[in-house]
């Protein structure tokens, strides 16, 4: 089964890592949004999303790429690292593949450093994370799916 994972991560690499772990272990494309804004997906069976979190959702370039380049009845998962764990960061990403029609197949979200917005003023939340636990909990995740 040819599995991508279309994903965005700038700003402590966080989402990035639990990435690599997964490709280290398994046959899985990785898709940079920054980089390929337009990548042909049509050709894989799963398809991944993967990002850290923006005032309470995906960031906007994996919703935009979902909205333009995500066929209809595709099976999807999803992936975050954020500072602080809530099942609505899903609720942006889950709205677009639902008006298309996906299969969710899961979702797997852990604790990332994060020093977005405000949070650079107190220097971060969730400093350390992902820990190896939590990267190992998304190979497992992944390889679960």
């Amino acid at each position: 089964m040819k599995t991508a994972i279309v994903y965005y991560s700038q700003h402590h690499g966080n989402t990035k890592k639990l990435l690599d772990a997964i490709a280290a272990q398994s046959e899985v494309t990785l898709i940079n949004v920054v980089e390929d804004k337009d990548a042909d997906i049509t050709v894989f069976d799963r398809i991944g999303f993967a990002s850290g979190i923006y005032y309470s959702s995906f960031a906007k370039q994996i919703l935009s790429f979902a909205e333009k380049n995500l066929p209809e009845g595709k099976d999807v998962f999803f992936l975050n690292t954020c500072g602080a764990p809530t099942g609505i960061y899903f609720n942006a990403i889950r709205k677009i593949t639902e008006s298309k029609h996906c299969r969710e197949l899961g979702a797997y979200q852990c604790l990332g450093y994060d020093t977005f917005g405000p949070f650079k003023l107190i220097r971060g939340i969730a400093k350390g994370h992902p820990t190896e636990e939590e990267i190992n909990g998304a190979v497992e995740f992944y390889q679960s799916l």
